[in-house]
């Protein structure tokens, strides 16, 4: 047998501390995979004398990561510290340098820095596996670099955030509020205290930008993504949805179009008939259309330390075995720069929400400022306040009421001249709510 593989873990977290549990529970049966004997020989973390419930015995701990990543005595760095610069980045780049293969979680690295790591790693002639830094449990990364390369991607989207999956989930299905679904989802341990990089999209973000540049053979190119978070959504919105016959949901979307790639990141109206409109909770989901396998879709926690861990320790087994492939599936010499579509350009149906005075013309005002871009409306639907009628025998209430305008396909850059055009006839009492429709 060769000699075995000493992994050296920096970051005892969560996932850290269930990847050096599972090494340990799985030792016969990944040794029996690979032909070597896979063990934690080095750790590095901030505080040595917290209870993380690891037998730590034989394994050289290390304050400095860095340092770790640059001793003799690990083969392989597993990073899981997290952030896209400091400690993270230095103890990847160390290890690299010091021609150790490197497995990471870390999407936010590799979002902001793959490309160059990406070339690092060549150079030195070893691996940089990231399978567990997108939709954790779920083996995306492998299925788009090693499980389709006979396959033209045309678009790829999925539900990367389980937090904002629980709260959409939550306000659907109990008519709450985001504040109220998001107060519950920080008490479960689901939302950070400050839970602006999940909520406000940024965290699919960065996970959509890995997934586009293995799908369309390009540069990682997170500046390029277009994103919008889901505290705008309301309960009327959603009850709206399940009306049409829709649910929403904050999906990651690459598609190849004639302008380019887009990369956009928002709430989204899926089909109630859709295999990604059933994901409820914390659960992730990733759908690939290709030409050759037609839709695919994958199902499973996006997060989790058991979840995350086992990806992580997937990686560890290929790097055991002495697969090393090029980390975003071709050579980094091969990737070409994104042409970036404009979200302006982006084409698709839309769900429109006005709030409106509710007076006579309101209504035909807004068809009329539709039409002169000749975007065309699948329905329109105005819903007054139940008291109106007592007020008002005509059912006209005066008091802002909101309507619902569904288009068939039309470009974002119209339909926004459009509602710029309905503001400037003072016939907006807010703005307006605007998601698009992602139909199958």
């Amino acid at each position: 047998m060769t000699h075995s593989l000493r992994l050296g873990v920096a970051g005892l977290g969560t996932v850290g501390a269930a990847v050096v549990r599972m090494i340990a529970r799985r030792s016969d049966a990944l040794t029996a995979a690979t032909g070597r004997e896979i063990r934690v020989t080095a750790v590095a973390a901030r505080d040595r004398n917290r209870d993380r419930g690891l037998d730590l015995a034989g394994m050289r701990w290390f304050d400095d990561a860095v340092e770790m990543a640059r001793s003799g005595e690990v083969d392989c760095v597993v990073e899981l510290i997290g952030g896209s610069e400091g400690k993270a980045k230095e103890t990847v780049e160390a290890a690299l340098a010091a021609g150790k293969q490197v497995v990471t979680a870390n999407k936010a690295l590799l979002a902001h820095h793959g490309a160059a790591l990406a070339r690092a790693a060549e150079s030195a002639g070893v691996a940089l596996a990231f399978e567990a830094s997108v939709a954790g449990g779920i083996p995306v990364v492998k299925a788009l670099r090693e499980g389709l390369p006979g396959n033209a991607v045309a678009r790829v989207y999925g539900i990367l955030n389980g937090t904002c999956n629980y709260i959409l989930s939550r306000m659907e299905r109990e008519g709450l509020t985001f504040e109220a679904c998001l107060k519950d989802a920080q008490a479960l341990g689901y939302a950070e205290a400050d839970p602006t990089f999940d909520v406000e999209g940024f965290d699919t973000a960065h996970k959509l930008a890995i997934l586009t540049s293995l799908a369309f053979g390009t540069t990682v190119d997170a500046e390029g993504v277009s994103v919008e978070g889901i505290s705008r959504v309301q309960p009327l919105d959603l009850r709206m949805a399940d009306e049409l016959g829709y649910r929403i949901k904050l999906l990651g979307v690459a598609q190849a179009t004639e302008a380019g790639i887009e990369q956009r990141v928002h709430p989204t109206m899926v089909p109630k008939s859709s295999a990604i409109a059933q994901v409820m909770g914390v659960t992730n989901a990733v759908t690939i259309d290709a030409d050759a396998v037609g839709e695919l879709t994958l199902i499973g926690p996006g997060a989790g330390g058991e979840a995350t861990a086992s990806a992580v320790v997937a990686d560890i087994t290929d790097v055991a075995a002495g697969l090393v492939r090029p980390a975003f599936g071709r050579p980094s010499t091969a990737l070409r720069p994104p042409s970036r579509a404009e979200m302006q350009r982006h084409e698709g149906g839309y769900y429109i929400r006005l709030t409106v005075h509710d007076r006579p013309g309101v209504a035909a005002g807004v068809a009329t400022r539709m039409a002169e871009r000749a975007i065309s409306l699948e329905s329109i639907l105005q819903r007054r306040d139940e008291t109106a009628a007592v007020n008002d025998p005509r059912g006209r209430s005066g008091r802002p009421v909101p309507l619902v305008l569904i288009t068939y396909a039309a470009t974002e850059g119209t339909i926004r001249a459009a509602l710029d055009a309905i503001a400037a006839d003072g016939l907006l009492a807010e703005s307006p709510q605007l998601i698009r429709i992602e139909r199958e």
